[in-house]
């Protein structure tokens, strides 16, 4: 199965999980136009801070595409610019696993070339298409975790 790497924040993955959808902002269309139903996305958290302390960044969840791209402006979503990622996918089967540390993982994702400089494979993307070993590690490591409930979150 193709796998792709979502980027969110924390309240965009609760968006995800309640509403059971994915959307980017219209910059990204040409990325969200290669998803097919049937693929699996994995959510990656961003690194944030939360009052006084640090949250850092991690897989938390995975779902399987489950229609073609729609358009939907309703703002379900949380930016900082207003931005309300219109282009969208439906979703099911979708698994949270809490929070799966990303860093521990950078030595062995060969998406990422730079291992120093890992957080430049990620900026500015709403999702990248994930190599089939990297997809397997990272389901690997969900799997030493709890998977709960779509209602919960990391």
């Amino acid at each position: 199965m193709t796998y792709w790497l979502c980027i969110l924040n924390r309240d965009n993955w609760k968006s995800v999980l309640t509403h059971k959808v994915w959307g980017v902002s219209v910059r990204h269309r040409n990325t969200i136009s290669r998803v097919e139903i049937g693929q699996g996305l994995l959510f990656y958290v961003v690194s944030e801070q939360r009052e006084t302390r640090r949250l850092e960044s991690a897989v938390c969840g995975r779902a399987e595409v489950a229609s073609d791209v729609f358009k939907d402006t309703r703002r379900i979503f949380t930016s900082k610019t207003g931005e309300v990622y219109p282009l969208r996918v439906r979703l099911h089967n979708v698994v949270s696993f809490g929070e799966i540390p990303f860093k521990p993982l950078i030595p062995d994702l060969t998406f990422v070339k730079n291992k120093k400089r890992w957080s430049g494979h990620l900026q500015g993307k709403a999702m990248r298409a994930l190599p089939e070993p990297d997809a397997a590690l990272i389901l690997q490591a969900a799997e030493s975790h709890v998977s709960f409930p779509a209602k919960d979150s990391c």
